[in-house]
């Protein structure tokens, strides 16, 4: 029997359909759906079926000395016993193995796990690699036809990243989270990856929070002949009001035109899609990059769109663009590709050429009945830049005028879309054409209006999560696979909220205390050391040992700063993290309102000032408690919002405004008889306990 194994049930169900000549006949081995047609069985995995752990003395945070962590031996054991059961009975019987998973560093340690549990079963099977980017008729039928040799370099750096990210997380976690008595389900997640992003965004802030505004004037004209169009002085901002109202004084009711420069300004289309690249586009429409992630890879296991975890920007010679245009021309993009059909196809290339996987793009047609609104919407987006980057250039016919206004110049600039180019397949974001009136030079001009508008310098931009994932990749903080996963746990652990994402005070509590007392950990510098280590263990120039054991010893002198420091290191977290406990002040009598819990285990927002003063506000059972910087206006409050792990935060807002808005609709309740007395009595008395 030849044994094939895939990352996934889906497209272990998919690969068996288009290799087997008549509909696969479908049988479960241990409670997993296998595939079989002439003398092969296809079974898909759920991702990772082993993981890396410590062995179990040392899973008692309490009991465990830290230290002890860094050199623990690490173990690997099942994570879905069925399926491995499955996979062994199943490797007893094959001659050959066929490792069908992703191709990449991940992809390729999933398939070798799976291998050496069918080995210890079956130690003389012959094994084989098969490599694919769509699973699409014509690339899976062409890949099986040419197996290559498992890659065991490639693994062993998957392997790596694992046991390395376990041993830092575990040791940092444990040593912080002790140190603020921050335990159970609100532990203080710190991690490799995961602690110099989150300072990028936590420095970004406080720019921000020092950021001093300057205020600065501009002076505008609205000019009238033949059209009305505004223009601007030309010296831009203006530091001193005085020497502005001064100009604006001395304008006269009328203007002439200086001078008129016609130009025109030329567009090139835009790279092929890298994830890094494919990610920003998606959150540039409104999709986050797990989202994008996530719906990007049911596309691809679909046949729908490439393999979306890529570094290339260079799309392949052997990759035929024609036919896949061609394909298009039965679709509702017909127009499109056939204006690039009846020109040359000669497609942009970015700086990135990779050989493992082309850049992504689309594989086979899809109709929008087939997918839901956001899984078009990626698949469109996917099938728009593929074809933009075989366009031509964009151009806009620019003019630039000048008028002279009593001795003064302003300046107006205007420009038109003339050629659409690859704006026309890639309509995202399109500017507005900005049109000026039609004018000569020396022609006079009515002064309607002259404007002095007082405005102020802004702080730097917070980071979107495109943006943030460019900085990454810049950084070498992470992979390709990894960076949008990072900035989900950023956001499942509180630490930021929002999109462009906003870090809590706990976030600045963490970082404040490890950039203080463990620098090493918040910068790029050591993680990314760590990524082009592994990079050299894929290549076959360095082992795995060495790595791993490397990073142990890196973790080891961090660990000896933080030890050294641990009273320091404790007393900023609790006073860190006792301000992100802080909901505002008491109308009452002027102390701190925090989030407190009751003897029975109850959140609410308690005063300081207890048992003198006793006012209190009820909060949700469960989910995370994320205190924004917006103040209610009537309260004082700052408003909060409740995190669930998958599902949408709950903006509660003001959670004074919010009791009094409740208060109002049990009382319409009580009214319309909805809730029990039994029900009003248990809601009476939870107000208030702690």
């Amino acid at each position: 029997m030849h044994l094939i194994i895939t990352e996934k049930h889906d497209t272990a169900k998919r690969i068996a359909a288009i290799l087997s000549e008549k509909k696969p006949a479908r049988e479960r081995v241990n409670g997993v759906d296998t595939y079989n047609f002439n003398g092969t069985t296809i079974i898909g995995l759920s991702g990772h079926i082993v993981e890396v752990d410590f062995p179990k003395e040392y899973n008692n945070w309490q009991k465990t000395d830290i230290k002890d962590l860094v050199h623990a031996k690490v173990l690997t054991q099942p994570t879905h016993a069925n399926i491995v059961t499955a996979i062994r009975k199943l490797g007893k019987e094959a001659k050959h193995l066929t490792i069908a998973t992703d191709y990449d560093r991940e992809g390729e340690l999933i398939g070798v796990e799976a291998l050496k549990v069918v080995q210890k079963v079956n130690p003389d099977i012959s094994a084989d690699r098969v490599h694919y980017s769509t699973i699409t008729s014509g690339e899976i039928t062409k890949a099986f036809a040419n197996p290559t040799m498992v890659d065991f370099n490639l693994a062993a750096a998957g392997e790596s990243r694992q046991v390395i990210d376990l041993i830092w997380g575990a040791v940092l976690t444990r040593f912080v989270s002790l140190s603020s008595g921050r335990l159970g389900d609100k532990f203080l997640s710190v991690g490799r990856v995961q602690s110099p992003t989150l300072a990028i965004l936590v420095n970004r802030e406080k720019e921000r929070d020092i950021f001093v505004p300057v205020p600065y004037w501009e002076l505008y004209a609205t000019l009238v002949n033949g059209g009305e169009f505004q223009a601007s002085h030309k010296k831009g901002r203006f530091q001193d009001e005085v020497e502005a109202e001064a100009i604006k004084a001395k304008l006269g009711k009328t203007g002439t035109v200086k001078s008129i420069i016609l130009g025109k300004r030329a567009e090139k289309p835009p790279i092929p899609f890298s994830t890094t690249e494919f990610l920003r586009a998606a959150s540039a429409i409104g999709i986050s990059a797990a989202n994008a992630m996530r719906i990007a890879e049911y596309l691809y296991v679909n046949g729908f769109i490439s393999y979306p975890r890529t570094d290339n920007t260079v799309y392949p010679q052997t990759l035929d663009a024609r036919a896949i245009i061609e394909s298009f021309l039965g679709t509702e993009f017909r127009e499109y590709a056939q204006k690039l059909l009846s020109g040359v196809l000669t497609p942009t290339r970015g700086k990135k050429e990779t050989t493992d996987h082309p850049p992504i793009h689309p594989a086979t047609t899809a109709k929008r009945s087939e997918l839901k609104d956001d899984e078009w919407k990626i698949y469109e987006l996917v099938v728009r830049r593929f074809f933009a980057t075989f366009a031509g250039e964009t151009l806009w016919e620019t003019m630039a005028i000048t008028v002279d206004i009593s001795g003064e110049d302003f300046s107006a600039n205007g420009a038109r879309l003339a050629e659409p180019g690859w704006r026309w397949y890639y309509s995202y974001n399109l500017p507005e054409d900005r049109i000026l009136p039609q004018l000569k030079e020396g022609q006079p001009l009515i002064v309607k209006e002259i404007k002095l508008i007082g405005k102020e310098t802004q702080p730097p931009s917070r980071y979107g999560q495109g943006h943030l994932i460019k900085i990454m990749e810049d950084l070498g903080i992470g992979t390709k696979s990894t960076r949008h996963e990072i900035i989900s746990k950023l956001y499942s652990r509180a630490y930021v909220h929002g999109n462009p994402l906003q870090p809590t005070k706990t976030a600045y509590a963490v970082i404040e205390a490890l950039e203080k007392y463990a620098n090493t950990i918040t910068k790029p510098d050591m993680t990314s050391r760590l990524e082009q280590d592994m990079d050299k263990i894929s290549e076959g120039e360095i082992t795995e040992d060495y790595v791993v054991k490397e990073s142990r010893e890196m973790l080891d002198e961090i660990f000896k700063d933080m030890t050294k420091n641990k009273e320091l290191i404790s007393e900023s977290l609790k006073n860190g993290l006792y301000e992100d406990r802080i909901i505002g002040v008491c109308q009452k009598c002027s102390s701190d309102l925090i989030i407190r819990k009751s003897r029975k285990g109850l959140r609410f927002i308690g005063c300081t000032g207890y048992p003198k003063c006793d006012f209190t506000l009820p909060l949700p059972k469960t989910g995370q408690i994320v205190v924004t910087d917006k103040q209610c206006k009537d309260h004082g409050l700052y408003f909060i919002k409740i995190i669930n792990k998958g599902k949408h935060p709950w903006d509660i807002g003001c959670p004074h405004c919010n009791f009094i808005e409740w208060q109002k609709r049990l009382e319409e309740d009580k009214k319309n008889g909805i809730i029990p007395k039994k029900e009003e009595k248990k809601i009476s008395k939870t107000k208030g306990k702690k």
